[in-house]
């Protein structure tokens, strides 16, 4: 039997809903020796969000495992896990809570929250592109997909570990763009 394809709006959203861990992904990318991109990502992703009809009382949170972190290379997910970057043993989660939403459009948003990394909160703001919306998957359950992105400073969260190239600039760039795909399933309704 073939599946219909995904609407390009929801209808009703509102309600709460849960992140498939399965079909979403939190990833990244920092500059690496002032010149190329190093792209890694969390392999342990939960959270979820409630949707409001007043936006404003829409929530958001995700919990990411710090030592699910990846970049395809073991020697340097060790040292990412570190006390130099992320200090997983002793700060073992990632965080983000959200505090506005902004609707755009039917298919915009942004998104403000508190992202927490080794126990420091800064704000941030994303950005939120609704993918998709399917009533009914194969097992019944109804289901949304969104991209969100945005960028931090990681010297803002205490990641402040580099070390200076001999030609001039830095190892590891200041900014970290995030890129996090988020499938998620309806709970109620």
């Amino acid at each position: 039997m073939a599946q219909a394809p995904a609407a390009t709006k929801i209808d009703d959203p509102i309600g709460t809903w849960v992140i498939d861990p399965a079909h979403s992904s939190a990833g990244f990318s920092a500059t690496h020796m002032v010149f190329s991109k190093v792209r890694g990502g969390f392999n342990e992703i939960e959270g979820g969000f409630t949707v409001a009809e007043d936006s404003a009382r829409s929530t958001a949170h995700a919990v990411l495992k710090a030592a699910s972190i990846t970049s395809n290379n073991e020697q340097r997910d060790g040292h990412l896990r570190s006390p130099d970057f992320l200090d997983a043993d002793k700060y073992p989660e990632v965080t983000f809570e959200s505090t506005k939403l902004e609707l755009s459009s039917d298919s915009a948003a942004k998104l403000s929250g508190d992202l927490k990394i080794r126990d420091i909160v800064r704000p941030i703001q994303l950005d939120v592109t609704f993918n998709g919306f399917l009533p009914k998957d194969l097992f019944g359950s109804t289901r949304s997909a969104f991209t969100l992105t945005g960028k931090f400073n990681r010297k803002d969260y205490g990641l402040t570990w580099n070390q200076t190239l001999e030609t001039g600039g830095v190892l590891v760039g200041d900014t970290v763009t995030l890129e996090i795909e988020v499938a998620a399933v309806r709970q109620d309704g």
